[in-house]
């Protein structure tokens, strides 16, 4: 027994990675069903609307983001009217190239370009665009409770909502997120699921929203990291994101198990630690930003790769997770929107031409879902536990130890950053690979570039007298912060 051939593909979860899955399998002729468990988005322009719009069931999209090179290259192959109409409603396009140390420009260089936008933003406009195309429909209010199954109980033919509806499907997308519910309903249909790979990130991010006095002025500070300002340092984080319109966000990263930085909840301790910031500090003058949204934190989830995301265990067939719902990544690196864009038209791909449900057909979703994602799994895994190491022993006083690379030989990533400010060919390198553009093996793994970084023995930022505050001055800033 099959779905029958009228069944629409469901999605379940109309976020970036469900909207985008929903829209490129619609432009392949598929009816596609978008199940989504809060309300619809504001109406009125986009700008406004977005700021107002609340996602209680998408707790990061109240935080920095940013597209990242990869994700323009996947708009642009595949939605180059969402990238246009981005652009048009404020979202601007960063040439990275203009933090690259002296040198000539490359042809390849043309693709070192990410988008400023706010998350909110950048959704806002998919949603409409696919909420309006004539294969589509949305249930807003609506959580999927389970799943269907053919006699087997090898494939499955729909789902059940938490109305008790039956939903026929002719395959169904988890793109829930984090949650990553396909497990849950597996598990609630007697089917073993495999065991996630994870590895605790440790962070803990404080994030606030301004606006710049005069959006088309110039910038209160350059973009020393090509899409952002500030740094990642030895005991703390802190970065500005531009966004659209004249908007950014400052997001301050610490370790989750540091009770002495929760003055960074408050305005005043926030803004005392971003005002100590290298390259933040310009972005906090009251003279020409102001506040958008108060401090909003966030314990960012571990590092995942779910077992339905690589090959092991046979689940089931015609359930394909996509996104969080396959991967989640540090947050602090930024690549969850490209990589969730990317995986959602190759599966879009790969359905359209393996049209034929069955083992053949989820044994090559679940090898793409791999090849997107473990290169960076792997990669987060390593820096964020190289991170949390050494903010601990800063905070502990004792010296860091060891972190393994993830290959052997390969150069650390905080080495071949030090190396990137004085050799453009280590600079190109390390930016494709943070921009997703090359996977970390594809670069850091060959041994020209591994020469180049060990070559390099000038850390720039030091020789600028580009200093972070010590943890002492930060957490004294904090109290000083407090009594203001």
């Amino acid at each position: 027994m099959t779905a029958p051939a009228a069944a629409p593909a469901v999605v379940v979860g109309g976020s970036i990675a469900g909207l985008a899955t929903a829209l490129a399998l619609a432009e392949r002729g598929v009816q596609v069903r978008v199940l989504e468990r809060s309300d619809p988005p504001p109406q009125g322009p986009a700008a406004k609307a977005a700021e107002l719009w609340e996602r209680p069931t998408v707790p990061q999209s109240d935080h920095s983001h940013i597209l990242t090179s990869l994700g323009v290259r996947v708009l642009r192959e595949f939605a180059p009217w969402l990238l246009e109409s981005a652009l048009m409603e404020g979202a601007r396009l960063l040439d990275l190239t203009e933090a690259a140390p002296a040198g000539p420009r490359e042809s390849a260089d043309d693709d070192l370009v990410a988008l400023a936008v706010r998350r909110t933003l950048l959704e806002l406009l998919l949603y409409r665009a696919v909420h309006d195309l004539p294969d589509v429909t949305f249930d807003h209010g609506t959580t999927v409770r389970g799943l269907l199954l053919d006699p087997s109980r090898t494939r499955v033919t729909g789902i059940v909502t938490d109305l008790g509806e039956h939903v026929p499907a002719r395959f169904v997308v988890d793109a829930t997120g984090r949650r990553a519910s396909s497990l849950t309903w597996l598990t609630d249909a007697g089917i073993p699921v495999g065991e996630d790979l994870t590895c605790p990130t440790e962070l803990r991010c404080f994030t606030r929203f301004y606006r710049l006095e005069k959006p088309g002025g110039p910038l209160p500070g350059p973009l020393n990291r090509g899409n952002a300002a500030g740094g990642i340092w030895d005991h703390y984080a802190a970065v500005v994101h531009p966004a659209d319109n004249g908007t950014f966000a400052i997001s301050i990263g610490v370790p989750t198990a540091d009770p002495a930085t929760n003055l960074l909840r408050t305005s005043a301790g926030f803004t005392a630690a971003a005002r100590l910031s290298p390259y933040v500090a310009p972005w906090t003058d009251e003279r020409s930003v102001t506040p958008l949204t108060g401090v909003r934190a966030v314990t960012t989830p571990p590092n995942v790769l779910r077992s339905t995301a690589r090959p092991g265990r046979w689940q089931a067939a015609a359930l394909f997770p996509v996104g969080d719902a396959a991967c989640v990544t540090d947050p602090l690196y930024g690549r969850g929107m490209s990589l969730a864009l990317q995986h959602a038209f190759a599966l879009a791909g790969l359905l359209h031409a393996h049209p034929e449900v069955g083992m053949e057909q989820s044994k090559r979703a679940v090898r793409l879902a791999e090849a997107i994602y473990r290169p960076w799994f792997e990669q987060a895994v390593h820096d964020s536990r190289a991170r949390a190491r050494l903010w601990r022993s800063r905070a502990e006083g004792t010296p860091p130890p060891p972190v393994a690379p993830v290959a052997p030989g390969r150069p650390a990533l905080a080495e071949i950053a030090r190396a990137a400010g004085g050799d453009a060919a280590v600079w190109r390198g390390l930016v494709r690979v943070l921009m997703g553009l090359n996977t970390p093996a594809e670069v850091f793994d060959s041994a020209a570039f591994g020469e180049r970084v060990r070559g390099c023995r000038t850390d720039t930022a030091a020789t600028a007298g580009i200093r972070p505050p010590s943890r002492a001055e930060l957490l004294a800033s904090l109290d000083t912060g407090k009594r203001d």
